[in-house]
């Protein structure tokens, strides 16, 4: 009689815990897309970042040797997107270069864009 007890007790606890997996994972996959899309749209903004920080050197470094500014300008542009803003002063001491952009997540463009900024100085050439 004791056996009969055993395996009606497991078989009563076994049906009950039936397809919780699949529960679970089904509330938990909306969650995991989100989390994985928010760490992509972060992926994103990092590369767009150190695009930025590239261009500003580069850009300094042209503007510092005496290239025309409209020149750097569309460098500038070219080496990140054409919707940077940049700001671009020459003094006879300092060269300095600062770059905005800001980054959107191409699915989903009603989110609040992130700024993305960088800035370079070289020691203007005589």
């Amino acid at each position: 009689m004791s056996r009969r007890l055993s395996r009606t007790r497991r078989g009563a606890r076994g049906p009950a815990s039936r397809g919780s997996v699949t529960a679970e994972t089904a509330a938990m996959l909306p969650a995991l897309m989100i989390v994985l899309a928010a760490a992509l749209w972060a992926i994103q903004a990092v590369a767009v970042q150190l695009e930025c920080v590239d261009a500003a050197r580069a850009a300094a470094r042209a503007a510092a040797r005496g290239e025309p500014l409209d020149q750097v300008r569309d460098y500038v542009r070219a080496a990140t997107t054409p919707n940077a803003e940049i700001a671009l002063t020459r003094d006879p001491d300092l060269t300095r270069v600062h770059i905005t952009v800001e980054v959107r997540p191409p699915w989903a463009v009603s989110l609040p864009a992130v700024q993305v900024s960088a800035a370079a100085t070289a020691v203007t050439e005589p």
